[in-house]
């Protein structure tokens, strides 16, 4: 492989200079532009790994080069340089399609780790193959997003029902981005109480509360260099919510008890399956922090919404469990007829239950015990009222069940229920079950 090749445009030129001559260091070759016209000019002409781009130029902004980069040099990389503190500005250029951005005056250890990246993402990027199964158009829709925004920085929310996937989305993105070799922290904001959160997410200091005998740190520093993955943002307290805030404006965290602040250097991933835009409109969530997380929105398709995909993905999941066993044609008719309120995570345990039932090893619709609890059908269930509150109710009277059944054994009933421990305590706790 060639040397790496940098476009770099501005129209000072001891900032091209300085640019230059800081890309040179790292062995990168860099051609320079005055303008926007310029650039066009050179990115059409010559192969380029990447670019770097002024916000404020003679004849136009950088914004709009970004947005003209994405049509026609898809493939080139593109930061942004802006005016210190104009963060408006820069989660515009990453919502347009900039990989990172970075701050006048230049701070050029911030600039080479930029560079890094970029050209990192440019290697291993097109080798990047999404575990995603589905032919659907939404599935075909979703891994195109997740190549996008794998390759930025920015922040990305993930919404999408209970059991659809927000997590195995999120290891896509890290694990087809620049942060590959870092570390993927995930963390379910409503399974940690709110008197430990500020010391689970920032650390803390030995001494500075009562049993904290050692220094420990926090979630947000354990995931530098990488990706912090935070599952149900939602269930975050307000007060919480304004620590995360600044966690993101600042990169850097103060654990309980320390007088200074740490580096904290995370590319910030999220998910909930919660209305964030409604939650807002009450004041139930932090409309600032909403903003900071959702520079870039994945939604992850309901199961019923994707068609096919479930008969194909219930053939892969059986290929795990039991390579001999095969789902019967009215299996596969109903399947196809069930609307799946715990979507893919449903589909799973269903074909594990039906598995483990089955003798003949040839699973019928019978096997797969499509009706809840209740007697009635999914279908009847879903036609009235609110489906989130309903499915909640399914959730609830299924977990009682198990419970009862396992005499309140919560890691029995936890593997009845094809759930881990932490899983079902969550659930319990969320669905006020006493």
């Amino acid at each position: 492989m060639g040397q790496p090749r940098a476009l770099v445009i501005d129209d000072e030129p001891d900032i091209c200079e300085l640019l230059s001559l800081t890309l040179g260091g790292m062995d990168i070759d860099t051609e320079s532009a005055g303008d926007v016209g310029g650039a066009k000019n050179l990115l059409g002409s010559q192969d380029f790994d990447l670019c770097l781009t002024d916000m404020r130029l003679p004849d136009g902004d950088g914004l709009e080069l970004v947005e003209w980069m994405q049509v026609h040099a898809p493939d080139v990389p593109v930061a942004v340089i802006t005016a210190h503190g104009n963060i408006e500005t820069a989660v515009q250029a990453l919502k347009l399609g900039a990989f990172d951005f970075i701050s006048k005056p230049l701070d050029l250890n911030h600039l080479r780790n930029i560079v890094e990246n970029a050209l990192r993402v440019d290697d291993e990027h097109v080798n990047g193959q999404s575990r995603l199964l589905g032919k659907s158009g939404a599935m075909r829709e979703l891994r195109d997003m997740i190549d996008k925004v794998a390759r930025s920085q920015a922040p990305v929310h993930i919404s999408g029902e209970s059991g659809t996937g927000k997590e195995l989305v999120a290891r896509l993105i890290h694990e087809t981005g620049p942060r590959a070799e870092g570390p993927f922290v995930p963390v379910n904001c409503g399974a940690i109480p709110a008197e430990l959160m500020e010391s689970e997410f920032f650390g803390h200091r030995k001494g500075s509360f009562t049993g904290a005998v050692s220094d420990k740190v926090g979630l947000v520093q354990s995931a530098d260099g990488g990706t912090l993955f935070l599952d149900e943002i939602a269930d975050l307290p307000l007060a919480m919510q304004v620590k995360l805030l600044r966690v993101i404006q600042e990169k850097a965290v103060r654990p309980v008890g320390s007088s200074t602040e740490e580096q904290a250097n995370a590319r910030i991933l999220s998910a909930t399956h919660r209305p964030l835009a409604d939650m807002v409109t009450k004041g139930e969530f932090r409309e600032d922090l909403y903003y900071r997380i959702n520079v870039i929105e994945l939604k992850v398709p309901a199961l019923r919404e994707r068609g096919d995909d479930v008969v194909l993905l219930a053939k892969h999941i059986l290929m795990r469990l039991d390579p001999n066993a095969e789902l019967d044609e009215d299996a596969c008719s109903a399947l196809l007829n069930y609307s799946f309120p715990g979507n893919v995570r449903e589909l799973e345990n269903m074909l594990e239950r039906a598995v483990t039932l089955c003798s003949s090893g040839r699973i019928g619709e019978a096997d797969l015990n499509l009706k809840p609890a209740s007697g009635d059908t999914i279908t009847a269930l879903s036609s009235t009222g609110n489906l989130g509150s309903q499915v909640e109710d399914v959730q609830r009277q299924a977990i009682v069940q198990a419970l009862n059944k396992t005499r309140y054994n919560k890691t029995a009933a936890a593997k009845l229920l094809g759930l881990s421990l932490r899983q079902l305590r969550y659930r319990i706790e969320k669905l006020g079950i006493e």
